[in-house]
Formats: structure tokens, C-alpha cells, sequence
């Protein structure tokens, strides 16, 4: 591996908090970047644990400042990545991983091009439209959105330094230590 930094980027739906949640409750030695967001926390979020919920005012203040490492709109909200949290850990030599979007992830190569990049990928479309669903946090117009845009998020998996297809959590934990050297 040949940064600190890891980027695990994928379509909405795919698996990325649960599966960096799991590697983190496994290898407790990386840390897990918290992201900001606009949107509303769903019920069983927490602020400071799944996202920092900002306000729009808020985050376009983070964004103006440079307290972002990276910032993208996504389904009418904005998540970014706090650069202070991430920035300390890296100097402490931790490995950091950053849960993000495709957009996220390119800006991330773009100014930090050493980060490790990881595309986290479904199955099928199949069986990424079945997990959207059984998630139940979108409505049926912002579905159909989500699909289109993990459609093209997947024609850019060859951006990446690795691809991970996430049939199961474990599996995927698995291929991530591995890759990341953390066995």
C-alpha cells in the first residue's frame, strides 16, 4: 500500500458503512473518517458517530474556510470530509480511511494522489436496487436516481487501485485487510 490514506468509494447502497464499520470493529488500529452532511440524520444516525450534521450555512462556511478535504453534492445534500481529524491522524502514521462518493474520491486523487483507492462494487445492479430498497430511507423517484447514478459510478471502477465486490460483509472485510496489509 502506498499511502496511510485509503479512499473506499462506491455506489449508494453498495455496503460502504457497513462494511468500513465492520474492518474497523475488527482492526481498531484504522480510523474511520467522519463525513458532514446537509441531510437529515436518519433515526438510528448520531451526530459525531455516522456523519456531523451541518447546516447548509454551516457547511459552506467549512468549505470556504478550506476545512474540507473534499465536498460533493449528492440527491440534493452536501457531504464532504472534515481535513483537520484526517490530517492528525496521518501524522500520527494511523491508517485512515475515507467512506466517500465517486466525486469525493476524484477530488481526493487530486490533491492527495498517493491515497490508496478503492472501489466498492454489487454484485449486480440487481442486487444493489433489492439492498436500496430494503434500506427503505429512499423514495421510489430518488431510487430510480440512485440506480442511474451507481449505473456510471461503475463504468469508473478502473479509476481505482483496487475493486472489492461486496457479496457478503465478511468477505469484503476480508479483501480489505488483505489489501491494506493489516493481517
Amino acid at each position: 500500500m502506498k499511502s496511510k490514506l485509503v479512499v473506499l468509494a462506491g455506489p449508494s447502497g453498495v455496503g460502504k458503512g457497513t462494511v468500513v464499520r465492520e474492518l474497523v470493529r475488527q482492526k481498531p488500529q484504522v480510523f474511520l473518517s467522519v463525513s458532514a452532511t446537509t441531510r437529515k440524520p436518519r433515526p438510528e444516525e448520531k451526530h459525531d458517530d455516522h456523519y456531523v450534521f451541518l447546516s447548509d450555512k454551516e457547511f459552506k462556511n467549512e468549505a470556504a474556510n478550506g476545512n474540507l478535504l473534499e465536498y460533493a453534492e449528492f440527491a440534493g445534500a452536501w457531504y464532504g470530509t472534515p481535513r483537520q481529524p484526517v490530517e492528525d491522524r496521518l501524522n500520527k502514521n494511523q491508517v485512515v480511511i475515507l467512506e466517500i462518493d465517486l466525486q469525493g474520491a476524484r477530488q481526493v486523487k487530486e490533491s492527495m494522489p498517493d491515497a490508496f483507492m478503492i472501489f466498492l462494487k454489487p454484485p449486480s445492479i440487481d442486487e444493489l436496487k433489492r439492498r436500496l430498497i430494503e434500506r427503505g430511507t429512499e423514495k421510489p423517484e430518488e431510487l430510480e436516481l440512485r440506480l442511474k447514478v451507481a449505473t456510471s459510478e461503475i463504468e469508473a471502477e478502473n479509476e481505482f487501485d483496487a475493486v472489492v465486490i461486496n457479496e457478503d460483509v465478511q468477505s469484503a472485510v476480508e479483501q480489505l485487510i488483505r489489501l491494506l496489509n493489516l493481517t
